[in-house]
């Protein structure tokens, strides 16, 4: 007898529809999976055989073919395990088949048949009305993840014997019913920006960052505040929406960083690679692209510490994402796209000593030497990056002084108003210019050369001062573009129609490596 179920598979972050196709006839016992299933995949056929048995049900001593459609894409995964089992319940008519033509299976079994939980599952949801999809039977560690979706039906379960019962009795059970969403990056969240004391313009540069979504660099030697700076960032960006939390959450899914969570995330990533990081690590990658540090930072920041500690030819990675906001990697048999909208942070010393320019300690380098070091940020990367802020070190008195400066929940509230300004001038312009699929933008940060014409417009004056730039500091046209948007936030901080000298002149100060190098 022949049965079919649905399962999914995952290509990137993006789900593909499988059909589970089980065949049982008379001939030598056996089972035999075909469908180019990887190594777990293959490796299901003992733990299906032991959980049938284990969970009081009869497994058949016949021939058994599981098919797993489309052939041609490649099936990873011990997802396929809980399909796969019920495919050979229903194809041994020992659970009905009335449910299986819209519901979808995804879920590893152990030996004993309890259901463990995979990852991935919230992707696949997100995408059951696509997939014509009406319910989903998931472990029950993962039935939290799955409901967080509107409109889909969820059934979680611990063992096969309760996923039995639910196919010949469904109406003895109930959906479940998703939690209230919860964050899980609260340590971040606690720092505030009231325990920095001084550095008054590298707290300005943090508010223009939050406000327009700007790339930022803290250039300063050790001990200045760098670090300590950056990573009160989030403490004043706004909560994601519930369209950003989910785009963020399928991604940590797919990543395997809710096997223990479940809930829908609600802070914007904060991730900081060490600066041994790989390439590969950074961008995503492997025979089965997984995302990267990037792509987990999507809507969030990404924080770089040290960065000329990074290799050039890691950071080299970082450009194409930087402006086109996602990463393409190509394999040979499939090329899969991760977004990754995120914002860049990072500091770095002045010198390999760390003192170049200090008020207190001499440099210890030659100019040779300092040269070297800066040559590890290519002229394209430091183009992108639209912040470059020199963080001095504190003078006596400011270390001393037991008040910090404002508060983050202060600063907050301006950059609120400030994205709710952007906001509306955005949505006035989406109605008529933005294509179907195409992501609304959120930020300064994000917009193209026709939105920089059309809400980036300069009277003489300020066209002049920003000319006089250009020629001093010898500057390119992508990094005139980001003077621009930086002048476009800093107008919206201040609730500005139009953007005054001021603003340019204050957007031109943020090009300091410029001329550091």
């Amino acid at each position: 007898m022949l049965a079919r179920i649905w399962s999914a598979a995952l290509v990137g972050i993006d789900p593909v529809k499988v059909g589970v196709e089980v065949d049982v006839s008379n001939g030598m016992p056996g089972i035999a999976i075909v469908g180019l299933p990887d190594t777990a995949v293959q490796e299901s056929r003992e733990r299906v055989k032991a959980a049938i048995k284990n969970a009081g049900l009869s497994y058949p001593m016949r021939k058994i073919v599981v098919n797993l459609a489309p052939a041609d894409l490649r099936k990873e995964g011990p997802s396929f395990d809980l399909a796969i089992g019920v495919g050979i319940l229903a194809a041994s008519e020992q659970v009905s088949a009335t449910l299986l033509g819209d519901h979808l299976f995804v879920g590893e079994v152990a030996l004993d048949g309890a259901l463990r939980p995979v990852a991935g599952v919230l992707a696949i949801a997100a995408a059951a009305e696509r997939l014509g999809i009406v319910a989903m039977v998931v472990p029950a560690a993962n039935a939290n993840e799955a409901s967080i979706v509107k409109g889909l039906r969820v059934y979680g379960f611990d063992h096969l014997s309760e996923v039995t019962r639910f196919l010949n009795q469904p109406e003895a059970f109930v959906p479940h019913q998703s939690l209230p969403a919860v964050s899980w990056h609260n340590a971040i969240g606690m720092l505030d920006l009231a325990d920095v004391k001084g550095q008054a313009q590298a707290r300005r540069a943090l508010e223009i960052a939050a406000a327009g979504g700007h790339n930022l660099i803290f250039v300063g030697p050790p001990g200045s505040g760098k670090t300590m700076l950056a990573r009160r960032l989030p403490s004043i960006l706004p909560e994601l929406t519930f369209a950003e939390a989910l785009e963020v959450t399928r991604i940590h899914s797919v990543a395997g960083l809710l096997k223990e969570r479940g809930t829908l995330v609600r802070d914007r990533p904060f991730r900081s690679p060490h600066h041994s990081a790989s390439g590969p690590s950074l961008v995503g990658g492997g025979s089965f692209p997984r995302p990267g540090e990037i792509s987990l930072s999507h809507r969030g920041i990404l924080f770089l510490d040290e960065l000329t500690e990074f290799k050039r030819d890691v950071l080299e990675f970082l450009r194409q994402p930087l402006e086109e906001g996602c990463v393409t990697i190509s394999r040979a048999r499939q090329t899969v796209r991760f977004p990754a909208q995120f914002t860049l942070v990072a500091s770095t010393n002045p010198c390999p000593c760390g003192y170049y320019g200090d008020s207190v300690q001499a440099c210890t380098c030659s100019p040779i030497q300092r040269q070297r070091y800066w040559a590890k940020l290519s002229g394209p990367l430091m183009d992108r990056i639209d912040l470059q802020v020199v963080v001095s070190r504190l003078q006596p008195e400011e270390v001393t002084r037991s008040s910090g400066g404002e508060p983050s929940a202060a600063v907050r509230d301006r950059v609120l108003a400030a994205r709710q300004v952007a906001r509306s001038r955005f949505a006035e312009e989406a109605a008529p210019n933005q294509a179907p699929n195409q992501a609304p933008i959120q930020c300064n940060a994000e917009m193209q050369s026709r939105q920089i014409r059309q809400w980036c417009a300069l009277t003489e004056q300020t066209r002049s001062l920003l000319e006089t730039a250009i020629r001093r500091l010898g500057l390119s046209a992508r990094a005139t573009d980001r003077i621009l948007k930086v002048a476009r936030t800093i107008a919206d901080l201040e609730q500005s129609t139009a953007i005054e000298p001021g603003h340019v002149a204050e957007a031109v100060q943020y090009r300091i490596v410029d001329r550091m190098q």
